[in-house]
């Protein structure tokens, strides 16, 4: 169980990111596990304490616009079809991630979700200021994306990409309607199409469900959004590890062509991604697993208390991002990052200057 960082990107194709030395994260954290013998941690959903903690974009609206103009100025000019772009969200917590993974996923109630911490080591430990070996790192992800589930029996593998979002009260139809969001899946469709292409067995990739509209979480958090599902059969002798290197990181979340995408968003995202943008979750003994895509995913860097699960005073992140096409506006991109940022609305105040 554990995650893949999205700067792991730098190792399989060099020279798509020139930010991987800044993350403050290891490129990937796995435990093994014990399903069988696993207990749930014991966890409370209280209101918390009266101060919510603020949490506030660190471009704001200004900038990310900004950073969305010069994507389209990239796709005018030929160098990309689409880009996702994100801004982060960032501010101080104390307490129980375990807790904080709780309230967060009572509302979110994600598909994919999964809470991890890790505590780091001396070899673990990040170049980046501010995070000592002996701190802990905690990814709490509500994520609703599948990106992969293979089953080793079969051969047979599926990702579900999501492109295009609304919120929870909109009118579907609307979203169904979309062009704009329609030839945004369209694109991640191809681009997923064209990894799973690398490992599977020839003319088995097929499109099983080219776009649904799903309503995920519930009360203010909620959203619409639009997916679509591919499969295929992967090659016989082909490794877990020739699979990641064939799709990692995650097409709905890069850009279209995939290299030249991560190339852009390296150039106008001002942080490293880490584990967003990354995926996360289980890897079997039989050879199967599942990966979400680490969208709407917490992170939590810095000192936990003495005798505690508690972090005292570490930094929260929270990337929120868009896919930017050739008819995008900036403004309603900049909105489509909000509505994917409410779900914290139910802790956190969320500040955008």
């Amino acid at each position: 169980m554990g995650w893949l960082s999205y700067d792991l990107a730098a190792c399989i194709e060099p020279g798509v990111l020139g930010r991987r030395a800044d993350s403050p994260d290891p490129l990937a954290m796995l435990q093994r596990v014990d399903l069988s013998a696993h207990t749930p941690h014991p966890t409370t959903t209280a209101a918390g304490p009266a101060q919510r903690p603020v949490l506030r974009s660190q471009q704001g609206r200004d900038a990310y616009k900004r950073s969305v103009h010069r994507a389209l100025e990239y796709i005018r000019a030929g160098d990309i079809y689409q880009a996702n772009i994100a801004h982060q969200f960032a501010g101080r917590y104390s307490g129980s991630p375990a807790d904080l993974f709780a309230r967060l996923a009572a509302s979110a109630d994600p598909v994919h979700g999964l809470g991890l911490v890790s505590t780091l080591t001396p070899r673990e430990r990040p170049a980046a200021p501010g995070v000592s070996a002996g701190d802990a790192v905690a990814v709490l992800s509500l994520s609703p994306e599948l990106f992969l589930a293979y089953d080793a029996p079969t051969r047979r593998i599926t990702t579900r990409p999501m492109k295009g979002t609304r919120p929870g009260d909109a009118d579907p139809h609307e979203l169904r309607d979309a062009e704009k969001d329609r030839a945004e899946l369209a694109m991640i469709v191809d681009l997923m199409r064209n990894d799973l292409g690398r490992v599977c067995e020839f003319g088995s990739v097929r499109v099983d469900d080219p776009r649904a509209i799903e309503r995920h979480a519930s009360g203010p958090g909620a959203v619409l959004q639009a997916t679509a599902t591919v499969s295929g059969t992967v090659r016989e002798g082909t490794t877990t590890a020739d699979i990641l290197a064939a799709t990692f990181p995650p097409g709905s979340v890069t850009g279209t062509p995939k290299l030249r995408a991560m190339q852009i968003i390296d150039e106008l995202e001002p942080f490293a991604r880490g584990p967003y943008c990354g995926c996360l979750g289980l890897f079997h003994d039989n050879g199967s697993f599942e990966l979400a895509v680490a969208i709407r995913t917490v992170v939590i860097r810095g000192a936990v208390k003495p005798g505690t699960d508690a972090f005292d005073d570490a930094l929260l992140t929270y990337c929120v991002g868009a896919g930017i096409v050739a008819d995008s506006d900036p403004e309603s991109e900049w909105l489509e990052t909000l509505d994917k940022a409410r779900v914290l609305g139910t802790v956190f105040d969320i500040k955008t200057a």
